[in-house]
């Protein structure tokens, strides 16, 4: 297959999956992107919301809708735009902040420059201030998902949103993957794959859809009992926005102590390139509490009145800390099932990788629970894959 382009399909576009497919684009690689969901960016996602929708199916009526100020409803063209997932990444690998780099040359992240604290629930005091200048804080710009669009639309990368795969099988005497969406539509025939997602072989996938995962570890024998049961943790945020800045508040960012409902907080629009015409929070909570919810509303997408209870649930425990807190005009809960990693199973290959069948896994739960964790992981497996690839 000298001089010839090989196809490789990357699944999911989230951090790692988005790096994947850029950097094996860069080596001459074609490659096809495929997202179940709308768009890019998995825990790097952002959310825009309809605060006039918010409002209505909250039983304010139409007209005591447009009675309110237009600060209210029209923000951002009646948007609120929130990063639900991942709030920002640090960087301490060289490999990784050349990369960083380049993405900011680019305008697609920017330094956060706030200085973050711990917030004890006992004593109700700010304490261990962050030391300035510590550690740099990035965030994508204008939202975190930019980076994972920008990505994903680079010269060799063809993304395709809203198609979920369904079933990998590997063809024996072809030596290629085929690739079936969940429609049952035939994505196509590829000499390798790249797989992000742990829904394409986790057993939650069944849990949650009824179907067996789209690949079937019998294929990969010597990587199975490493997918067999990669464990994850849920996370609920909650989504605030105020008509002015919370000024109880010295810092724009704070893990909490002493609290089982409640981990972090962060002032979403005092991030760079972010509006601030209003103030806009995002809450984190607890695994524990996460949880508790979800052993007993189940692992299916969460009802609206379960959202509800949450939301009610994390905003008490907010102005329970004692802080002037004043009652937001927008409120609204979101479920991460299993977007947080609680163990690494790579070690320090930082992926998994089956040279004979040419496909590998990456993704933060290769390494380490964070956004650095998952670039080292895709440029492990873009790396291993590329070399594999050059040997045909």
């Amino acid at each position: 297959m000298a001089g010839s382009v090989s196809r490789v399909a990357v699944i999911g576009s989230g951090i790692s999956g988005a790096v994947c497919a850029s950097l094996l684009a860069r080596n001459g690689v074609s490659v096809t992107l495929l997202e179940s969901a709308r768009g890019p960016g998995g825990r790097m996602s952002y959310r825009n919301c309809l605060v006039f929708e918010f409002l209505v199916e909250n039983g304010v009526t139409e007209i005591d809708v447009f009675q309110m100020s237009q600060r209210e409803i029209t923000e951002e063209g009646k948007e609120l735009f929130f990063d639900h997932g991942a709030p920002l990444f640090t960087v301490s690998n060289p490999d990784v902040l050349d990369i960083v780099s380049e993405w900011e040359s680019r305008g697609l992240v920017a330094e956060w420059k706030e200085n973050f604290a711990s917030f004890d629930c006992i004593s109700r005091k700010f304490v261990e201030f962050e030391q300035e200048g510590l550690s740099k804080k990035y965030v994508g710009v204008p939202v975190m998902n930019s980076i994972c669009r920008a990505l994903s639309h680079e010269p060799g990368v063809e993304s395709k949103f809203g198609m979920g795969v369904g079933r990998l099988e590997w063809l024996d005497e072809k030596k290629l993957w085929s690739l079936t969406g969940l429609d049952g539509q035939n994505i196509g025939n590829f000499e390798g794959v790249i797989s992000s997602d742990k829904n394409t072989f986790s057993k939650r996938f069944t849990d949650v859809t009824g179907r067996p995962p789209p690949l079937d570890l019998n294929l990969l024998p010597e990587l199975a009992a490493k997918l067999q049961d990669v464990p994850v943790s849920s996370c609920f945020v909650l989504m605030l926005a105020f008509s002015e800045p919370l000024s109880s508040i010295p810092v724009k960012g704070f893990s909490f102590k002493n609290s089982e409902v409640l981990r972090w907080a962060f002032c979403d629009s005092s991030k760079p390139g972010h509006s601030a015409t209003s103030e806009r929070w995002v809450l984190h909570s607890t695994m524990e509490y996460a949880k508790g919810v979800v052993s007993q509303a189940g692992l299916q997408k969460p009802s609206s009145s379960t959202l509800a209870k949450v939301a009610e649930e994390l905003f008490i425990e907010f102005q329970r800390t004692g802080l002037t807190i004043p009652l937001p005009f927008f409120k609204k809960a979101h479920r991460w099932g299993s977007a947080f990693p609680a163990a690494s199973i790579a070690g320090e290959e930082k992926c998994l990788c089956d040279r004979k069948k040419r496909i590998a896994i990456c993704g933060d739960f290769c390494v380490s629970p964070t956004v650095e964790g998952a670039i080292l992981s895709a440029m492990a497996a873009s790396s291993k894959l590329t070399e594999i690839l050059t040997c045909l």
